[in-house]
């Protein structure tokens, strides 16, 4: 996660969460309390796929919340787990979800690992 930090500007924090909430991993500021935004990450996730099932939209890829000072991407890992990235101003979204998608997949392998 710190790779992805250190290759796309304007990334400010990152986190990998379960589904249910818990926290796996985070690189994440001070200012950020990683077990809370595990906790928001994972419930907005859970609206975000009651939202595409609902709609018949298909499975969820993603979702970005906007805000005056930058965003926040939620990405899904497979069924089990999903991975947030903070983004400034200056966050290219659109390359974030291109490069992303390497992290994405590495992670999902991990955790498949793991089972």
């Amino acid at each position: 996660m710190k790779g992805l930090r250190d290759q796309i500007p304007g990334i400010t924090d990152t986190a990998v969460v379960a589904v249910d909430g818990l926290l796996i991993a985070a690189d994440t500021e001070d200012a950020i309390e990683p077990n809370g935004l595990a906790a928001l990450a994972a419930a907005g996730l859970g609206l975000a796929r009651r939202t595409t099932t609902a709609t018949g939209r298909g499975s969820l890829r993603r979702t970005v919340v906007y805000g005056n000072q930058g965003c926040a991407a939620v990405y899904a890992v497979g069924d089990t787990a999903l991975m947030v990235v903070l983004g400034d101003e200056g966050l290219d979204v659109e390359r974030l979800h291109l490069d992303s998608q390497p992290m994405l997949k590495r992670i999902g392998a991990i955790l498949s690992e793991g089972k």
